[in-house]
């Protein structure tokens, strides 16, 4: 299941990770973010143990949104080592995930 990144705790789980992080800015009224939520969650289950994959909720998390300046959501960020390596706005088919996990692993 993914995991839910906050304000509070995103330096240790994102952050301070030695494992790829993949990050999915997200609201409840965003409707592309509703589509892309289960996408989401079928990645968080086939690389569980490898990837980290979780959302944080824009709404109730606005100083990790300012911090990486989202504007547009869904946002899909992918941390490695403290640092951003790739990013997806928009909702996109699994496999355009995919194949970006792939490449950062």
């Amino acid at each position: 299941m993914a995991l839910e990144f906050t304000d509070a705790n995103f330096q240790t789980t994102v952050l301070n990770s030695d494992k790829l992080t993949v990050v999915d800015f997200w609201a409840e009224w965003c409707g592309p973010c509703r589509a892309i939520g289960p996408v989401i969650e079928e990645l968080s289950k086939d690389y569980d143990g490898k990837v980290n994959i979780g959302k944080v909720n824009v709404d109730n998390n606005p100083q990790i949104s300012m911090n990486y300046g989202i504007t547009s959501i869904p946002a899909i960020l992918f941390i490695k080592n403290g640092q951003v390596v790739d990013k997806q706005v928009g909702a996109v088919p699994k496999a355009v995930l995919d194949k970006k996990i792939q490449a950062n692993l």
